[in-house]
């Protein structure tokens, strides 16, 4: 199919496209590089049986890779982060068939980034289009683009697909020299509120590490394999990625990883795995095998803080939902997602929901903000 001289292909395997000309488009996020989503395949995470099929787009004019994008063809709404469920059940009890849909995300992953990897408007729009033609060939009901950035929910938006608007909790580096002095940001009842939870964890017993790069060794992953294990089953009745997933993420992106462990008598009781971007830690899974007092907040927000701070990170992005973030400093923020149905009817009903939603959510983030720990003025 093509668009202005530009053709769009499907790829089920991203390792037939190169590396260097996926990464080139794609930039420096650490979710839409290449050696992420090829890990997320090579491990088995998604493909076969896993309700993930790869799509992937590539946009050429003239032979020469101009877009890409990461699509996946959907038999659930399972890892997404951004709820369908309830549509879902709405067209089926309608009458029609929801699954397969059509799904331009990083699978398990609730991170805003670049979704349409390309520096071109018109590119974007092209990768959209054929998204929806795509869609309408396979049998899917539609195609949802989920966390993406706000410029690709308006661009989006004047292409037809129906904008979302919902929530994250993330927190700002104000150019804080320490710890400390973010803490002097907050209000006294809220400062000591934390110093106090902060004693309390890390009198847990043990001692907590942070480490990057060649400083991780296979033992911590196996460690952290026992963690994400007991906190995948009782979040989603099973893991969502496999053990190979850490190996291969071990041999080529430990330079972008801060894995943090809790360690008494010499052994890992707890970790929290991040993912270092050009200026944002994104906190991304969390588990444990003994059960200490906010040993949890401390290991994946506070220690998040901590090293955002050190290295001059500009945010921390500690993952989808969880009010309880906000006593810990990480405020409400919009995040946004595109969708579009085949179905003229159940479109617009969705327009009309969308329109509601977005007016709610707005003035659900400015009262929540209005309850956050800082300092008034």
């Amino acid at each position: 199919m093509s668009s202005d001289a530009i053709s769009i292909e499907t790829h089920s395997d991203i390792s037939t496209i190169p590396a260097e000309d996926w990464d080139r488009l794609a930039g420096p996020h650490p979710f839409t590089s290449h050696r992420f989503l090829h890990a997320l395949e090579a491990s088995g995470s998604v493909g076969r049986g896993t309700g993930w099929q790869p799509l992937h787009l590539a946009a050429r004019r003239d032979g020469a890779l101009i877009g890409v994008a990461p699509l996946y063809a959907k038999s659930h709404s399972q890892g997404e982060y951004i709820f369908d469920h309830a549509w879902a059940d709405a067209f089926e009890r309608a009458g029609g068939h929801y699954y397969p849909k059509l799904q331009c995300a990083v699978p398990f992953t609730p991170a805003t980034g670049p979704r349409l990897l390309s520096p071109d408007p018109g590119v974007k729009q092209a990768l959209l289009a054929g998204m929806a033609q795509i869609a309408e060939r396979v049998g899917a009901s539609g195609v949802h683009v989920t966390f993406c950035t706000e410029g690709e929910a308006e661009l989006g938006a004047e292409a037809g697909f129906l904008p979302r608007t919902t929530q994250q909790y993330h927190w700002v580096n104000r150019d804080y020299a320490d710890y400390d002095a973010f803490l002097a940001d907050l209000s006294s009842r809220k400062r000591k509120a934390l110093r106090k939870e902060r004693e309390r964890a890390q009198g847990f017993g043990g001692t907590i590490r942070q480490l990057t790069g060649d400083q991780i060794q296979p033992e911590h992953w196996d460690a952290f394999w026992r963690f994400y294990q007991d906190t995948g089953s009782r979040k989603w009745g099973r893991p969502y990625l496999t053990r190979a997933f850490f190996d291969q993420i071990h041999q080529t992106m430990r330079d972008d990883i801060l894995l943090v462990l809790a360690e008494r008598e010499g052994r890992p009781i707890a970790g929290a795995l991040n993912f270092i971007g050009a200026d944002t830690v994104y906190g991304r899974y969390w588990g444990c095998v003994e059960d200490h007092p906010f040993l949890h907040f401390e290991l994946c927000y506070h220690q998040a803080i901590d090293f955002a701070i050190e290295q001059g990170l500009s945010r921390v992005e500690a993952g989808a939902q969880g009010e309880h973030k906000l006593a810990r400093g990480y405020l409400p923020v919009e995040i946004h997602s595109l969708h579009w149905v085949q179905d003229p009817g159940f479109l617009r009903a969705l327009a009309q929901y969308l329109d509601q939603e977005r007016s709610a959510v707005g003035a659900e983030i400015a009262e929540i903000a209005d309850w956050g720990p800082f300092r008034r003025g």
